[in-house]
């Protein structure tokens, strides 16, 4: 059980993805009383929002406006309603606590902090402002916290809905690098006049960002001419770019501006969310002995992602307190071998899955953006 609220008339409800990931069947109860079935429309992971629809045919269902995340102010008011532990329609109130919050969620966050109450059940529900707006969706809150709630910007929502809507899941633009914080020493180290942006720490061959003469070390200030103050705001900036268009980066190159035009890529899916392609009944069923959702690694995905490696079995999935999950196996890494065997496809590791016999370890060798290798030592249940 969880909380949404209605955008459109016809039923279009947005919550959040955790709420309706792997649901076998969902239903919409109205405060009126009235209940329908529903079905998930789109959803995306990476930022736990959905979009789900009423089945029947309805008309006139009340709804609430999205307003502008943006305006809000640190200690604005906020009322936040939901149905924390089935106590449907609970409302609670308090003020934004601060904006922009990267709580290690996923890599596009951007939170609402608030201490108006939120509690398990209230994750899908609507965070107000004082004009009756939805200005978030509120989705966190923190272990043994009081007071520290978070919620997806309505304004990240709003960008991200039509797409949702249209195609059941969000495809991104990518610069294919990696990225982390400058700093005020690291601005020095470097002789920059700017104490604020995201260096660029790796250019992954092949990328949008390699064809564009980009190189590490270089440091990104502005986007298009918004200003870039983190890695984080970079990273958020170009997914909510079209893939395919062109953006102006303004970066500092040993110490000197100069604009550079990019020709943005496609983000690679490499958890698997925008689409679960199943690999056959046997490997489907040796991967949940397991605990572990596998796919064949593309070419195209591993050259975007910056994989040495152009075969191997792609982890798109990691059940919690699985074997897969107590061997430190993570969706994104790639297994390239298998007891010292070398693993081409997600049949492959399939095949060593189901060969090996209960009590005994695989011994996997796993590869991770970028090129680096790791052992990983699989338990057979």
């Amino acid at each position: 059980a969880g909380s949404g609220f209605i955008i459109e008339p016809t039923g279009i409800v947005l919550t959040n993805n955790h709420v309706v990931e792997d649901a076998v069947s969902i239903t919409v109860r109205l405060d009126d009383g009235r209940s329908f079935s529903a079905v998930v429309v789109g959803r995306d992971p990476l930022t736990d929002v959905a979009v789900v629809k009423i089945k029947d045919k309805v008309e006139g269902l009340p709804t609430v406006k999205l307003g502008n995340s943006d305006a809000l102010r640190v200690g604005d008011w906020v009322v936040a309603i939901g149905n924390p532990f089935g106590l449907a329609s609970s409302v609670s109130l308090g003020i934004v606590s601060a904006r922009a919050r990267d709580i290690g969620a996923g890599p596009y966050d951007e939170f609402l902090q608030t201490d108006a109450a939120i509690n398990p059940g209230n994750s899908g529900g609507p965070l107000f402002n004082m004009r009756g707006e939805v200005v978030g969706i509120n989705t966190a809150i923190v272990g043994g916290g009081t007071g520290i709630g978070f919620a997806v910007p309505s304004n990240l929502v709003t960008a991200l809905v039509p797409q949702l809507e249209k195609e059941g899941s969000v495809t991104r633009a990518w610069l294919g690098v990696g990225i982390q914080d400058l700093t005020r020493d690291l601005s020095s180290a470097l002789k920059l006049p700017v104490t604020e942006g995201a260096i660029l720490t790796q250019v992954n061959p092949a990328s949008p960002a390699a064809k564009a003469g980009l190189k590490s070390d270089d440091v990104v200030t502005a986007i298009d001419g918004q200003p870039v103050t983190s890695s984080g705001q970079l990273t958020r900036t170009v997914a909510l770019k079209r893939p395919g268009s062109t953006s102006t980066l303004t970066v500092f190159r040993e110490g000197k501006k100069q604009d550079v035009k990019v020709i943005l890529g496609t983000r690679p899916d490499l958890e698997g969310v925008t689409s679960r392609k199943p690999q056959g009944d046997d490997s489907q069923e040796s991967s949940r002995r397991v605990g572990v959702s596998l796919q064949n690694l593309d070419a195209r995905t591993a050259q975007q992602a910056g994989f040495n490696e152009r075969q191997g079995a792609l982890i798109t999935d990691v059940v919690p307190g699985s074997p897969a999950d107590r061997a430190q196996l993570e969706p994104g890494m790639v297994v390239v071998e298998a007891n010292r065997k070398p693993v081409n496809s997600a049949d492959d590791l399939a095949k060593a899955i189901r060969a090996a016999p209960a009590g005994s370890t695989l011994l996997l060798r796993v590869a991770a953006p970028g090129g680096s290798r790791m052992l990983r030592a699989l338990r057979m249940p």
